[in-house]
């Protein structure tokens, strides 16, 4: 008998945390802080808006709902990757 997967693969990530002071996202068994500082999108989102994420692919994550991209790196080293401006909006 031959199985064939069907639909995209994803990997387990969800939101363990989300405080005054930024969102806690737990993937393969770590978790990363988000701070607000270094990620302002989340801030003023709406709760079930940051819950909805995904990983399609290992260490890069995705919010449909916010139209955010981010991988493990510009997690752990936000300093890296400086936020960008367009049009006065700031986006990452």
């Amino acid at each position: 008998m031959n199985s064939q997967m069907l639909g995209a693969i994803t990997f387990q990530t969800e939101i363990t945390n989300i405080s005054s002071h930024g969102v806690w996202l737990l993937s393969a068994g770590r978790e990363l802080f988000m701070s607000y500082d270094d990620f302002p999108w989340f801030k003023d989102a709406p709760i079930g808006k940051i819950l909805n994420v995904e990983e399609p692919t290992p260490g890069h994550f995705y919010w449909p709902d916010l139209d955010i991209d981010l991988g493990v790196e510009s997690i752990e080293h936000p300093d890296r990757f400086p936020l960008k401006a367009k049009n006065g909006i700031t986006s990452p």
